[in-house]
């Protein structure tokens, strides 16, 4: 069973993006875990968007900047990681929930608030790239905040697609950015030729 499965094991909402790493595992890992997707400007500038209306109203019980840093680490194995936020995401202000850990996410149980869980998970390739996943899902524990949360998830997929995707597209640049820059080091032969190849 994957960590996503072990949090989250019932969800009406899910999506699903994959890439291609020419890059290990734990080099992967090793980002996410200082990955700041507003580094990404395109990241940035969408969440901002998301932000603004409750910004214009001053509702902002949730954090000022939000962000993966808002997300709580649930757990972390080789190969997976999986986050979890709790809340009434349709509200202006996000309507998040502090949990601490994985086993305060899996006991929440409040009706009229969703779970999300967010994982990216790690597989290994024959010819020694590693596929990287992140799959997405959300919880409604019962019919009126299933109802809120379909309005929201029909408004908001588009943007948090694309989101996903760049993140995807930052860990891969990143990765391989760090990859070509250890093989062209003086005494190492420079293999940046083929790595771009793959």
């Amino acid at each position: 069973m994957s960590l996503l499965s072990k949090y989250l094991p019932r969800h009406q909402f899910a999506e699903r993006h994959v890439t291609v790493v020419a890059g290990t595992a734990a080099a992967i890992h090793a980002v996410l875990a200082r990955l700041e997707p507003r580094d990404d400007r395109f990241i940035a500038g969408l969440i901002a968007l998301r932000e603004l209306p409750g910004r214009l109203t001053d509702r902002r019980v949730g954090p000022a900047r939000f962000g993966l840093q808002t997300f709580t680490l649930l757990e972390r194995s080789a190969s997976e990681t999986v986050y979890g936020l709790v809340g009434r995401f349709w509200r202006l202000d996000f309507g998040l929930v502090p949990v601490d850990d994985g086993a305060a996410f899996v006991r929440f149980d409040t009706p009229g608030i969703a779970k999300l869980a967010m994982s990216f998970e790690t597989e290994a390739l024959p010819d020694g790239r590693t596929r990287l996943t992140t799959r997405t899902r959300i919880h409604a524990p019962d019919r009126a905040t299933r109802l809120k949360l379909l309005a929201y998830w029909i408004a908001i997929r588009p943007a948090s697609g694309l989101i996903r995707r760049r993140i995807l597209r930052l860990v891969k640049r990143q990765v391989e950015a760090a990859r070509a820059e250890a093989e062209d080091r003086p005494g190492q032969p420079s293999t940046r030729a083929s790595a771009s190849a793959m």
